[in-house]
């Protein structure tokens, strides 16, 4: 096995604390809310499902379909929001 002399990485038993110090926390990941997630995904879907629905005006049906997609989305995402919080202590 390669050692460099002047490494500092690996074990070293020359501290002389007698203590293994622990890893510090990962530092939590800043992303998008389940409730944005929501609300993007139903305006998609609700985009679609509205244009195809709606036959003599897709761009009316898209539109009212991505509308009502979001909403609903961005509900759904606030409750798995709020049941996060809550199961983690916030």
């Amino acid at each position: 096995m390669y050692r460099s002399s002047g490494s500092s990485r690996g074990n070293s038993s020359s501290s002389g604390s007698g203590t293994a110090s622990a890893p510090a926390p990962a530092p939590q990941r800043k992303g998008m809310s389940h409730t944005a997630k929501g609300a993007i995904v139903g305006a998609a879907s609700g985009a679609v499902i509205g244009a195809v629905a709606n036959k003599n005006n897709r761009l009316g049906g898209g539109v009212v379909g991505g509308v009502i997609g979001a909403a609903t989305g961005a509900g759904v995402g606030a409750i798995v929001d709020k049941k996060e919080r809550q199961r983690n202590g916030y």
